[in-house]
């Protein structure tokens, strides 16, 4: 393209990336992925001629429009820009990125500012699911400012809580999409589990280790990533995602008891280094895996019990706290949890 593309670039939850409205990428497919590489700086691992910042955490992309439907007023792709490879992919969708949408839409006018509080109903079109955005608007102005912390970001910003529901299966057909709650992969017990992402559950001791480690030791186990992405591998077709080679998802979740007063404790790969904390969707899925019998999750977790239940997921940088309400039967209904969002600058993005 020889000309700029209106952008926003925000950091949403512990992920960063940039803001675009639908009808100012070009349309067709392939063009727009082609622009994204070039103006992210994909392949290279330093992404150094692009934007992106050389991790899959800040090498985000948020696609939004208006909707349609009557249950939503604004709808969202997600696109993950790979660091290392010339691939862009809407495989998953991103509740990080999520947590910047609500304030997009209203900075770019899709959606009208009321004073005080503004919900944004947003269709996640990676999933075919809902969300809905709780957005601080005093005077009927974005405010990014407040008191709300969330493990993973400096400092304090506005709230931006989010709530999820019908997200069971959103990827891969059903919560369970191999119908067990557990499944033995390469004499590994996994839970193979999908709500809002497609996750592999492990006992992080069944690999050697005790899930505790840091980011940078468990990222330099070559002989552990190598064992996980075998497991991964196999665990995509049983998931009804096809062939995962070249796929972000399924997530690798390795599972320990909770060191810090949580529900579970977990590391995330997503899926081929080690997540810095974990991603909004992954999270939910993780703590729903922690209320199945049955599951190496509710094996090692410690839960609250009622029908509404706070879960605490520790990460390597804190916790992110999900809450989880169950309906007559002890399903997952709803699950919820609080983000924040701010607005790095608003602007033109080259190729």
């Amino acid at each position: 393209m020889s000309k700029g593309v209106r952008a926003m670039w925000m950091r949403a939850g512990t992920s960063k990336g940039g803001f675009f409205l639908a009808q100012e990428l070009p349309a067709d497919a392939a063009a727009r992925d082609a622009f994204l590489l070039r103006a992210y700086g994909s392949p290279d691992v330093r992404q150094i001629d692009g934007m992106g910042g050389g991790d899959p955490l800040t090498s985000k992309v948020a696609v939004v429009s208006p909707s349609q439907r009557e249950d939503a007023d604004v709808e969202y792709l997600f696109l993950q820009v790979f660091v290392d490879q010339a691939l862009v992919s809407d495989a998953q969708n991103c509740g990080n990125m999520l947590a910047g949408v609500g304030p997009f839409a209203i900075e770019r006018g899709l959606v009208a500012a009321r004073d005080g509080v503004t919900e944004v109903r947003i269709f996640m079109g990676n999933t075919g699911t809902l969300a809905t955005a709780s957005v601080q608007t005093p005077g009927g102005v974005v405010s990014y400012a407040g008191d709300a912390r969330i493990d993973g970001v400096p400092g304090t910003a506005a709230p931006v809580p989010l709530a999820f529901e019908d997200t069971a299966g959103s990827s891969c057909g059903a919560l369970l999409p191999t119908g067990n709650t557990v499944d033995v992969i390469d004499g590994v017990q996994a839970t193979l589990i999908d709500n809002g992402m497609p996750c592999v559950v492990l006992r992080a001791s069944d690999l050697g280790i005790s899930g505790y480690e840091d980011r940078a030791t468990l990222d330099a186990d070559e002989a552990l990533k190598k064992r996980l992405e075998a497991i991964r591998l196999q665990a995509g077709p049983k998931m009804n995602l096809g062939d995962v080679a070249e796929k972000s998802v399924p997530k690798i979740m390795l599972v320990a008891a909770p060191a810090d007063g949580g529900a579970i404790c977990v590391r995330s790969f997503i899926p081929h280094r080690c997540h810095a904390s974990i991603g909004v969707l992954g999270a939910v899925t993780v703590a729903t895996a922690c209320l199945l019998p049955g599951s190496p999750a509710h094996a090692l977790a410690r839960l609250p019990g009622g029908q509404v239940q706070t879960l605490a997921v520790e990460h390597p940088s804190g916790a992110t706290t999900c809450v989880i309400e169950l309906d007559e039967d002890g399903q997952v209904a709803r699950a919820a949890m609080l983000r924040t969002a701010r607005k790095l600058f608003d602007g033109e993005l080259f190729d």
